[in-house]
């Protein structure tokens, strides 16, 4: 059976039990603001795994060299919902990948450019309100794709046009390093409902450059009577809203709770109703969407969960709001997290159904393809603490099903039904004085069945030695049963870091 995001989550989080306390980042009251009416690459309206170069023009994926497959998206910090306004994206340089990416990868490098609504994902093109061009000569829209256009390559200039007419209607077409490709999308003014159109780019393992020097003469012609939008006056361009411009003005909700009980659900609800909040959901699964690869599901699990890691210390440093969406079982793991969002509103919320409940959770979540190992869930409930009411690390705690004495009762049958069913855990000592009983001769002797055969092949004068299993009881030293009760002793983790 595979394993899967839980098993990877929370490999991730046992790293936190041997890491020492974090520095939280030094909290500036206000933040550098970008002048309101300068055109550029959005920092707040992007992934945070995509790096905005210090000029605001240029961008590229933040982790391209470790996770090359991951499809990194931002949009600009304005749009237009009138008259007929164009922009050129320049595909720089296509960042390098080892040879096991490109085998597990036809394609490492992927570029789309194009225009979407402010609310739609930023994987251009897999929203019915995002068109995209793809580097693949493709249009691209609500995850459609068809033939348009021309392959893209190193250097290559894509012009991006939006034709409004008096009615609301518009028309979206790409030039090729000034070359018409033509018209790629129409869209009626009832699908607009008078909404701007905001410049957006997508990559993978590439870096861009969006041409936005408002006197710079462009890099090809565009059609006639187009204006590039960085050279729009500002009444005639819509800023999206701006982020926050303090530590003090931001908020982080910490997820908390067993594979299958909820978290997402709940996460994902709680957004749709706060959209004003504009919150950033940091989990696994959306990392996953981003990975467009052929590679296995598994190696993609694994690549996403480290992902995640370095993300959340990119957000801890960026300010907006965000929800990170993983189980935070461990004390040590959520005692770091929390630490690096000092002077943020920090709220941990738990998601704790009844037996009952979870079951049929877990049942669904299991169907939909998160296979979770038996001893793999009996581990992560053994491993579970629930958190406590700290001021110095949290403003709020909330607990969103069962209240918290009845989860804390719960949550004691849980490990004590499950240090039942797993074995014991052997201590270090126990494990070398093992092994090193393990490598003793046998004092007359292996046994017939285990003695030496010669094969004929690569062993001495070129015959293979071939060992054959021995299947009596080894006369090893048994290491004696102790009490299961001794292996819990830390607040929050079982010892059974091992098996992650």
């Amino acid at each position: 059976m595979g394993r899967g995001r839980a098993f990877y989550e929370f490999k991730e989080e046992v790293r936190y039990k041997r890491t020492k306390s974090t520095k939280p980042p030094e909290d500036r009251e206000e933040m550098e603001k970008e002048a309101e009416d300068k055109v550029r690459l959005d920092p707040h309206g992007s992934h945070l795994h995509f790096e905005v170069g210090p000029d605001g023009a240029c961008g590229q994926p933040r982790f391209w060299a470790r996770f090359p497959s991951l499809w990194s998206g931002c949009r600009l910090t304005h749009g237009v919902l009138q008259g007929k306004v164009g922009f050129e994206v320049r595909l720089e340089s296509k960042l390098s990948t080892t040879q096991l990416e490109e085998q597990e990868d036809m394609d490492p490098c992927g570029l789309r450019v194009g225009w979407s609504l402010a609310n739609t994902s930023l994987l251009l093109g897999e929203d019915d309100l995002s068109f995209a061009y793809d580097g693949c000569g493709k249009k691209v829209s609500g995850g459609k794709e068809e033939v348009f256009g021309e392959l893209l390559s190193v250097g290559d200039i894509i012009g991006c046009y939006a034709s409004f007419s008096t009615d609301g209607a518009v028309e979206l077409s790409f030039h090729k390093n000034g070359r018409v490709m033509g018209v790629a999308f129409s869209l009626e003014a009832s699908e607009l409902l008078c909404r701007p159109l905001f410049p957006h780019v997508l990559c993978k393992s590439c870096s861009v450059r969006v041409l936005l020097d408002p006197t710079a003469p462009p890099w090809y012609p565009g059609p006639p009577e187009f204006t590039p939008l960085a050279a729009l006056s500002a009444q005639q361009r819509v800023r999206t809203t701006l982020p926050p411009t303090s530590r003090a003005q931001c908020e982080v909700l910490l997820m908390v709770g067993l594979p299958g009980s909820g978290k997402s659900h709940w996460a994902r609800t709680h957004m749709k109703q706060h959209p004003e909040e504009q919150y950033r959901l940091l989990g696994t699964e959306e990392l996953l969407a981003c990975m467009i690869s052929d590679g296995q599901r598994t190696t993609r699990v694994q690549r996403a969960s480290q992902c995640l890691t370095d993300l959340i210390k990119v957000a801890a440093q960026t300010p907006g709001n965000y929800i990170l969406d993983q189980c935070n079982i461990l004390f040590s793991a959520r005692h770091y997290k929390l630490q690096l969002f000092t002077g943020f509103r920090r709220r941990v919320v738990v998601v704790f159904p009844s037996a009952d409940e979870w079951k049929r959770r877990l049942s669904q979540h299991q169907l939909s393809g998160e296979q979770i190992p038996e001893t793999a869930l009996l581990k992560l409930q053994v491993s579970f603490s629930l958190p406590e009411q700290h001021s110095d690390l949290l403003e709020e705690l909330q607990y969103v099903e069962l209240p918290q004495e009845p989860a804390r009762a719960l949550l004691q049958e849980y490990t004590d039904e499950a240090r039942r069913l797993l074995p014991p855990i052997v201590s270090q000592q126990e494990k070398k004085k093992t092994r090193h009983h393990k490598i003793r001769p046998h004092p007359h002797g292996p046994p017939p069945s285990h003695r030496i055969q010669w094969t004929g092949r690569h062993g001495g004068n070129g015959r293979r030695l071939n060992m054959q299993p021995w299947r009596q009881q080894p006369r090893y030293w048994s290491v004696p049963h102790q009490d299961p009760g001794s292996y819990y002793r830390d607040v929050g983790y079982s010892g059974y870091e091992g098996y992650w």
